[in-house]
């Protein structure tokens, strides 16, 4: 693909809104990969600590939208999620106290499996009124069709 067509690709994208089920998957794989290349240096504490930190990041923005009134998930869906996050926030105040490689095989494994399940949605009809394959709300979306 020639950088024109790309260009064209990613303002036509930009444009429409793109999907925030996509975003949110590709956040959190993007988030696993840094993890993963953090563990192949674990004499480098500080850029484990880093990408651990961006992790947590990534899934404060995440509870927050599922903390919003307008979000359209579904009560059980929500609570599961909140205790998943909970689960992370946890899990991110061991790692970060205490900077160890091995200690972030669990978040990458999660993060992967969310975005999966995410990206397998990507182009799927969907009823529900959580969003729909043509950038409506993705799972971890309030009302305000920004994707998080």
């Amino acid at each position: 693909m020639s950088y024109e067509t790309a260009a064209r690709t990613y303002e036509h994208r930009r444009a429409k809104g793109g999907n925030p089920r996509e975003t949110e998957g590709r956040a959190l794989l993007e988030s696993a990969r840094r993890m993963s290349e953090a563990q192949e240096k674990p004499e480098d504490k500080l850029g484990l600590s880093t990408v651990a930190r961006l992790n947590w990041r990534l899934w404060t923005i995440l509870q927050a939208e599922i903390c919003a009134p307008e979000c359209a998930l579904p009560p059980e869906i929500r609570t599961n999620m909140l205790n998943l996050s909970n689960f992370i926030d946890k899990k991110m105040v061991g790692i970060l106290a205490n900077p160890q490689p091995e200690k972030l095989d669990i978040l990458i494994t999660i993060n992967r499996q969310i975005a999966a399940g995410l990206l397998a949605a990507v182009g799927q009809p969907d009823d529900s009124p959580a969003g729909d394959q043509d950038g409506g709300p993705g799972p971890f979306m309030g009302g305000s069709g920004q994707s998080v």
